[in-house]
């Protein structure tokens, strides 16, 4: 279980102090897909790299499982369980996909066990597992080889900044797909995802909204989308947009 406790994180922005997250507490529970919500600039994805360990907070703690990992590392917290998929996956010049499911394991591993987490995500294992990971590869393959890399590392908490982002349509429907089938895979784990996409919040058991860098709503989805729906439809009509289509990146 991870918890948060009072968290808050600052920047100097020309030397005025600039708050992007205030005073948050929240628990991301046990076995559960949720995601955080809100309108852009809200500071999801600052939150994202927080609990990573990418940033470290002005105040606050930062608990998992017991254990307070406030002050650790991205590696350590990685150690401890904690698996971050950033929002544009890394390229890695001169590198295989074989050679970083292996890197993701932390052991060398069978080509057939590759291939099974290639297939998890929709890949052809022959035709990817001797590619490099590199500027050949689109944002979608991208993605789900970042993904695979992720399910190899059966991580207790993994953390996915927009999952969403620079890919194409079919590649998102197939995105939805793998989040899904993590979800019946990984029980005994929990996912978490930033995003403002409708049909990645419908999937979600849990759904925190922030909002301004403050945590505004957290519940489960049946009540929590009904609120985000109008919220977004209200935004639409006041621009003149016609009606809502649920939740987006247009708060």
């Amino acid at each position: 279980m991870l918890e948060l406790k009072e968290l808050s994180f600052g920047v100097s922005d020309d030397g005025a102090d600039k708050e992007i997250i205030r005073d948050i507490s929240l628990t991301v529970p046990d076995h559960r897909l949720v995601v955080i919500t809100g309108p852009n600039g809200g500071g999801k994805s600052t939150l994202a790299k927080l609990i990573a360990g990418v940033e470290k907070p002005t105040s606050g703690r930062i608990v998992f499982d017991g254990e307070d990992i406030t002050d650790l590392g991205i590696t350590d917290r990685a150690r401890r369980g904690i698996a971050f998929a950033f929002q544009q996956p890394v390229r890695f010049k001169g590198i295989r996909v074989i050679d970083l499911l292996r890197i993701a394991v932390g052991r060398r591993i069978a080509v057939s066990d590759a291939c099974e987490y290639l297939s998890a995500v929709g890949l052809c294992a022959r035709d990817y597992i001797d590619r490099e990971v590199n500027a050949s590869l689109s944002g979608g393959e991208l993605k789900r080889i970042e993904i695979a890399t992720v399910l190899a590392r059966n991580a207790k908490l993994t953390v996915f900044d927009e999952p969403e982002a620079g890919i194409d349509l079919w590649s998102f429907q197939n995105l939805i797909e793998v989040f899904e089938s993590m979800r019946e895979r990984v029980k005994d784990r929990s996912i978490l995802i930033i995003s403002h996409q409708e049909r990645i919040l419908n999937i979600a058991d849990e759904i925190i909204v922030l909002k301004d860098g403050a945590l505004q709503r957290q519940g489960i989805r049946s009540e929590v989308m009904p609120e985000l729906i109008g919220t977004a439809s209200a935004v639409q009509m006041c621009r003149g947009t016609g009606a809502g289509k649920g939740a987006s990146s247009e708060w």
